[in-house]
């Protein structure tokens, strides 16, 4: 699966291969397990192999928000604190039994030293990452439920088959019951 998402991207050789393989290190997952706890700080990146990642905050009273979900395919962390190397706001947990790849801080900036090209892929990876969350915000802001649940319906059917409603519903940014009033009307 890494290779996959690898593919186009860079090209490596069988040594560089080696180094990959080596600094990313199998991890399984059960459902629910949290694999950052809000307070403490993210030192890994997640690649999903299977499964999904959710990143997430929780308020004074208890009330979780979704920030992100990752998919087979991608990969992330609670970013702030994985490169500021300081306490997450956000926890990360597994809403899936899940396969990953994870790779620290450390590792990460050796693949940097010794893989001509693999930092200047990671960058246009995060970019690309970055512009999907404005993107999602600005939909918050300038959609109405209805739109955004459509929107998700268009982009990531499977998402709404797979995922709790809770989940669904507060990554839309709406409430349980709007989501069930709109998958009713589909």
């Amino acid at each position: 699966m890494l290779k996959k998402y690898l593919a186009g991207k860079i090209e490596l050789s069988p040594d560089q291969e080696e180094l990959v393989d080596k600094y990313f290190i199998q991890k399984s997952t059960e459902r629910n397990e949290i694999l950052v706890q809000a307070g403490s700080i993210a030192r890994h990146l997640y690649f999903v192999i299977k499964g999904c990642l959710r990143i997430f905050l929780t308020n004074e009273d208890g009330i979780e928000s979704t920030r992100f979900l990752i998919f087979e395919g991608r990969m992330g962390t609670a970013f702030p604190s994985f490169i500021l190397k300081e306490p997450s706001v956000a926890s990360i947990q597994s809403l899936e039994p899940s396969e990953l790849l994870v790779l620290s801080y450390e590792d990460r900036e050796l693949l940097y030293q010794n893989i001509p090209g693999w930092e200047t892929m990671d960058r246009i990876e995060v970019e690309k990452e970055y512009i999907k969350a404005i993107r999602r915000i600005e939909s918050l802001i300038t959609t109405d439920s209805a739109e955004r649940y459509h929107l998700l319906m268009k982009d990531n059917p499977e998402m709404i088959k797979r995922l709790p409603a809770r989940i669904i519903a507060d990554y839309l940014g709406i409430s349980p019951e709007t989501l069930s009033r709109l998958k009713s009307k589909r």
